[in-house]
């Protein structure tokens, strides 16, 4: 790392921390400045605005969970179905809990959404190209049943937008939103696997035509 990268991130650090403390309404740049005894002049070489130090800070957010996110849907021997609630369970948990852990990152959140729309369909997009991951590997598997891989990631996306950031749309418990999920990816799964019901494990439940294929 450059001197200049560590002091890019000595201001990140600065900059998170005022965020995540008084909010991103009552942070100046100069008092970011201050905390890395720095001019604001200087500071402003490395970042144009406050906004920008903002977006920095959420983009890493969001890089870092998504990439979590991908390990864990990657396991060996994992199936489709597994890997697709692991995803969408694993993403409501993990932003749910870091938004009741530090409550002003959704005020940081509405900010950069709404003065830089370029962020949300940047973020979107890379959240989309992992589920695009899951459909497309259900597919080869005989798991899941789409034409287009795409289009059918970008609708579970629709589907389960109000689980990626849960409190910017609700004030419900996390068990509530969890009860909710599944019914939602219960309908999903239907979808995607009309002519069978799959376990979580990937496996379909016997059925009386089973039994008596088994007995005859």
């Amino acid at each position: 790392m450059t001197e200049k990268d560590d002091i890019r991130e000595r201001i990140l650090e600065a900059a998170r921390e005022r965020f995540l403390h008084y909010g991103y309404g009552k942070t100046t740049m100069a008092e970011i400045a201050r905390d890395c005894d720095m001019s604001p002049g200087n500071l402003y070489r490395f970042f144009q605005g406050k906004l920008d130090l903002a977006e920095e800070i959420a983009s890493r957010a969001t890089v870092e969970t998504m990439e979590e996110l991908a390990k864990a849907i990657r396991a060996p021997g994992k199936s489709a179905t597994q890997a697709m609630r692991d995803y969408l369970f694993g993403k409501l948990r993990m932003t749910y809990t870091n938004l009741e852990k530090d409550p002003k990152i959704i005020e940081l959140a509405h900010t950069v959404s709404a003065e830089r729309p370029t962020f949300s369909t940047d973020m979107l997009e890379r959240e989309r190209s992992i589920m695009m991951e899951i459909i497309a590997n259900g597919r080869e598997l005989g798991e899941f049943a789409t034409n287009d891989v795409n289009f059918t990631a970008e609708m579970i996306q629709s589907a389960t937008m109000k689980f990626s950031y849960p409190q910017l749309w609700s004030r419900l418990t996390l068990d509530n939103l969890e009860r909710e999920l599944s019914g939602v990816f219960d309908l999903v799964l239907g979808g995607l696997c009309p002519d069978r019901t799959l376990f979580v494990g990937g496996e379909r439940p016997q059925t009386d035509e089973d039994n008596v294929q088994k007995t005859g």
